[in-house]
């Protein structure tokens, strides 16, 4: 239970390993970093986050909209950056 804390805490968690996927949900941390190689980071920035600002507005991987759900075990390990615009309201077109 405490690697899914700690993957749900960034944003994103594994819902199924099989599918190599990971759902993303509500970071509670502004910036976090994770290293992916010697050389390259995979950085989840949400400037807005706070227990008012938990909801998905939109996201961003590596500048590009997002508008699905999950990204991929690949996109985790290419390294880049996951943003998320957080707010205080459910954004209910985002992820359809």
């Amino acid at each position: 239970m405490s690697a899914w804390y700690v993957f749900s805490s960034l944003g994103f968690y594994p819902m199924n390993p099989a599918s190599k996927q990971y759902e993303l949900g509500s970071p509670i941390f502004e910036k976090a970093s994770i290293a992916v190689s010697e050389t390259e980071y995979f950085t989840i920035t949400a400037p807005n986050t706070s227990s008012i600002n938990k909801y998905i507005q939109s996201v961003r991987l590596n500048g590009k909209p997002l508008q699905r759900t999950f990204i991929t075990h690949e996109e985790l390990m290419a390294g880049g950056t996951l943003e998320f615009e957080m707010g205080a309201e459910p954004n209910k077109n985002w992820g359809l």
